[in-house]
């Protein structure tokens, strides 16, 4: 796999997401991470301070990053939300 997060994750200012950037075969697309979705399938705690939420999104960097790229090869270029709905049954 060819894909790489590009740009540190940062934790958007209401809390719900955590953004960043990716590259995939030459492209770079904008992409983010719900809080219900570390919640849900990377062991985020409720209500979890940004460095402990941006830990949990390192830790999950392999499955997310396999995430990206399976929506990157649906649609290239557009923006990427991720859900807890990319990680059911996974």
């Amino acid at each position: 796999m060819d894909d790489t997060l590009t740009a540190e994750p940062g934790v958007s200012s209401d809390g719900r997401l955590v953004a960043f950037a990716a590259s995939f075969r030459n492209q770079s697309v904008q992409c983010s991470i719900s809080r219900d979705a570390l919640e849900r399938h990377f062991w985020l705690p409720a209500g979890a301070n940004e460095a402990r939420t941006l830990k949990a999104f390192a830790d999950g960097h392999q499955r997310i990053t396999a995430a990206v790229e399976r929506r990157m090869l649906k649609k290239t270029g557009a923006p990427i939300v991720l859900s807890a709905a990319d990680f059911a049954d996974r």
